[in-house]
């Protein structure tokens, strides 16, 4: 999380630098007018970078993984982004608009103004003469965006309806660009923020061009068929193995692929559930949180074809630490599934004690993890909440006296997770030795 906040941060900060190096931030001639001149266009500036970035991580670029933590913070930076894009853009837009009607309702009066310079360079002259019509086009992409980031944020707009009215985000957002490069200050063009802006809006660009044309992730795909449908029953957990026919680069495990069994719906993020063995074979745990994934039981068949996506996620088993401990909520087990067969061809590997935390327990698939665990040198501890109570801090220090030793691993609740990492921080754990996927794409 705090590489996602100072990422978030050093985007902010570095804008508001470049753009105070090349704004004289001179106030002259009616102090309300100037002041409204300075903040639109720092604003602007603001609003217009943080977006950029925040298109550029929907390519979903591998390269960052390692500077972010894995793709799963790349996702939560992204959304940050988003969120301060259309606040500061909002603040952009009620200086910009709002100094208008107050004017045109009397509350102000405009200061008179003589002509414009006449621009001797002929693009800043023909970007003079576009200044309304970029107005216009701004005004509009920005009232398109507010009711995108509406749909994106608010859950109960169903996951299909949020990726087909995310990916028009990036024509708003080309609407936006065109609103930018014609109303940037000329005079910022030949500063180091101009030559900033001017890449950050043009690989902002390139990726709302490839979301449109639907080549996000498309050299990272893979194809093949559903091969094996298991449905817990006890737990309402779908197990899905397939059996890819073209080429996949393999995974580790805690990694997770965007998933595509019905072109119609589009492709849905799952955590593997699987080591890879170089076999082409590949299962998924996938638990109905939502419309759609309440729908696969009865929908998803042996032979269906399949694409696959990735991998992607950093949320890997590495560490120093002489012992682990893995907290796993629910369908949160998905990525210690993998890593405990992963362990199976290990030697010497540390010694892991699991706590698999569930309210719907099912017999059938807590037999096969406890079989899984024994040949793995896991040691698990299985409580089921209405029967044994709330897995705590408390019962993790008592299970594992030497936790402070250890490094911890937790995939499930965010809440949870949060609690978790607040209150063994407040006993001495280190918090970079707490790891937590942030398992939300939305």
């Amino acid at each position: 999380m705090k590489k996602i906040k100072l990422a978030f941060v050093l985007t902010l900060a570095t804008l508001s630098l470049l753009w105070s190096l090349a704004d004289p931030l001179v106030v002259q001639g009616n102090t309300f007018f100037a002041l409204r001149t300075i903040v639109v266009d720092y604003s602007g500036v603001l609003a217009m970078g943080v977006m950029s970035v925040a298109m550029i991580l929907a390519l979903r670029p591998a390269a960052l993984e390692p500077l972010l933590g894995g793709m799963d913070k790349s996702y939560r930076l992204h959304k940050w982004l988003g969120i301060g894009g259309l606040s500061i853009g909002v603040v952009h837009w009620l200086w910009a608009k709002g100094t208008k009607w107050a004017v045109g309702w009397g509350w102000l009066d405009k200061p008179a103004r003589g002509p414009r310079p006449e621009q001797t360079v002929d693009i800043f002259r023909f970007f003079q003469e576009q200044r309304g019509l970029a107005e216009s086009i701004g005004e509009w992409a920005f009232y398109a965006f507010a009711v995108l980031a509406a749909i994106a944020l608010i859950k109960r707009f169903p996951y299909r309806r949020f990726v087909q009215t995310h990916r028009v985000m990036a024509a708003v957002y080309l609407a936006l660009v065109l609103h930018g490069v014609v109303l940037l200050p000329f005079s910022y063009w030949g500063t180091p923020l101009g030559i900033v802006m001017g890449m950050l809006m043009a690989a902002g660009s390139y990726a709302a061009v490839r979301s449109l044309a639907g080549r996000i992730g498309r050299g990272r795909r893979a194809s093949g068929e559903v091969e094996r449908v298991v449905h817990h029953a006890g737990n309402d957990v779908l197990e899905v193995g397939l059996r890819l026919a073209t080429p996949w680069p393999g995974h580790q495990a805690g990694q997770f692929a965007f998933v595509t069994f019905d072109e119609r719906e589009g492709a849905h993020p799952f955590t593997i559930s699987s080591a890879w063995a170089g076999d082409g074979r590949m299962s998924f745990m996938i638990k109905p949180l939502g419309d759609y994934t309440c729908k696969l039981p009865g929908s998803v068949r042996v032979g269906d074809p399949v694409r696959v996506e990735g991998p992607y996620g950093r949320f890997d088993f590495s560490g120093a630490q002489p012992r682990q401990i893995w907290v796993a909520g629910g369908i949160g087990i998905t990525p210690f599934v993998a890593r405990m067969q992963a362990r199976l061809g290990e030697g010497g590997a540390a010694p892991v004690d699991l706590f698999y935390s569930t309210s719907a327990p099912d017999e059938g698939f807590i037999a096969r993890l406890r079989e899984l665990a024994a040949r793995a040198k896991v040691k698990l501890h299985v409580l089921v909440s209405p029967r044994d109570g709330r897995l705590d801090a408390d019962g993790i220090c008592h299970a594992v006296p030497d936790w402070k030793q250890a490094g911890v691993w937790f995939c499930g609740p965010a809440g949870f997770g949060q609690s978790l990492r607040d209150t063994l921080g407040a006993r001495g754990l280190e918090d970079g030795r707490f790891h937590q996927e942030l398992f939300e794409m939305r």
